[in-house]
């Protein structure tokens, strides 16, 4: 006689070489699906680009007039109507290095954050590291990037600033850039699919950091060295990255290369691209659900 009251066990076996559908593989071969995915993450960052700015009359024109408006209208209210153009040289070219930088940092912010959430069908219908879609936005905001980069070395160039080797630093610089972005962007990426209201809420606080960075006006100059604000200002990490790209990009005696925010940036990027790689990817399995 057989017992019914046993529990009953799951014999049924997975054919060897395959795994369970959506789940997440460790991390080292994960990061090896998503590498090998790179031709798919360039080429949506290159259709993203030509789909934002295709019915435009300008087209692609506005990748760079965007942020020249945005520098125009930042150096009118603040620099003009408030002063603030007083307290440094070159202004200009130190509004827009600032600024052009600010936009990098702050697209990737908030627009990288709904990678997931705003690519809902193709993450239910399709099989492929989701880390993918993060990483095509940051990709996208950086092929972006690179013309402005060209446009703010011409600005400075306009405003009596020499070229020098020293300028070659600003491939390392947005290098490193683009690594803190990425990693801030997984986070937000992730975050954004379980608390949705965060969309609502990376506008405010972008601006904090663009009213607290120094994009119009110069914290060395409104805080002595020795302030706790001061010291406070100089560990923010958009504040570190703005400082050495002027002091690569500008000359005089405000724009020299502080070697601590290298070192201090450098740990930032690394520190928070090795949590939002982590964090991302421990919820692999959560993206495609639709409970």
């Amino acid at each position: 006689m057989t017992r019914t009251d046993e529990p009953v066990h799951d014999t049924t076996t997975v054919p060897a070489g395959l795994r369970r559908v959506g789940g997440r593989p460790a991390l080292l071969p994960y990061l090896r699906e998503v590498w090998a995915r790179r031709e798919f993450v360039y080429s949506l960052a290159r259709f993203r680009i030509e789909a934002e700015n295709g019915r435009n009359r300008l087209g692609m024109a506005w990748v760079v007039l965007r942020p020249l408006l945005n520098a125009g209208v930042y150096g009118l209210v603040f620099g003009l109507l408030l002063g603030t153009h007083r307290e440094v040289d070159d202004f200009v070219a130190f509004l827009v290095v600032g600024v052009f930088m600010f936009e990098y940092f702050s697209t990737c912010l908030t627009t990288g954050a709904k990678s997931i959430t705003t690519n809902a069908a193709l993450v239910q219908s399709l099989s492929f590291p989701r880390m993918a879609l993060p990483l095509s936005l940051v990709t996208q905001r950086l092929l972006q990037f690179v013309p402005m980069v060209a446009i703010a070395m011409a600005f400075a160039i306009g405003f009596g600033n020499l070229p020098s080797w020293q300028w070659l630093l600003m491939a390392p610089l947005v290098a490193l850039f683009t690594v803190f972005n990425t990693g801030l962007t997984l986070l937000t990426a992730r975050l954004t699919v379980h608390f949705r209201d965060l969309t609502q809420l990376l506008p405010f606080v972008s601006r904090l950091f663009f009213y607290t960075s120094g994009i119009f006006f110069s914290i060395d100059e409104r805080f002595p060295a020795d302030s706790p604000l001061r010291r406070v200002a100089d560990l923010q990490p958009i504040h570190e990255f703005l400082s050495l790209a002027r002091a690569i990009l500008l000359d005089g005696p405000q724009y020299t290369i502080d070697e601590r925010f290298w070192v201090y940036a450098s740990i930032w990027s690394l520190a928070v691209l090795v949590a939002g790689t982590v964090f991302f990817w421990s919820a692999e399995e959560r993206y495609g659900r639709v409970d």
